[in-house]
């Protein structure tokens, strides 16, 4: 494609990408356009498993070492998306849990169900 003068000014494997569908090249050479695509998520994915590993390793410690996976993915998505958590009306989520019916009230409620 260097010999195509259309694809000249592409310096970058990003600027590549977007010529070819410019002119429809990647319908042509799909294998090609595909390799192309997976080297421009590389970087993003190997920045999600570093930050994935890092927050493992925050949450599992070793005191922490025997958990079940379940709930370490549970904290660990919590811990990864703190944002939105924090975001998040806890006292709203209590008063939907007192409100759901059990044999035995909780403490602190008010009202038997």
């Amino acid at each position: 494609m260097r010999r195509i003068e259309e694809f000249r000014a592409c310096h970058d494997i990003a600027s590549l990408a977007k010529k070819m569908v410019e002119l429809e090249r990647h319908v042509m050479f799909p294998a090609v356009y595909r390799l192309i695509e997976l080297a421009l998520l590389l970087p993003v994915a190997t920045a999600t498993v570093e930050r994935a590993f890092s927050s493992m390793k925050i949450i599992k410690t070793e005191l922490r070492s025997k958990m079940s996976d379940g709930w370490l993915n549970d904290l660990m998505v919590c811990y990864i998306e703190r944002a939105i958590f924090k975001s998040i009306d806890l006292d709203k989520i209590k008063e939907d849990f007192q409100k759901e019916g059990r044999a035995l009230p909780l403490p602190g409620s008010s009202t038997r169900h």
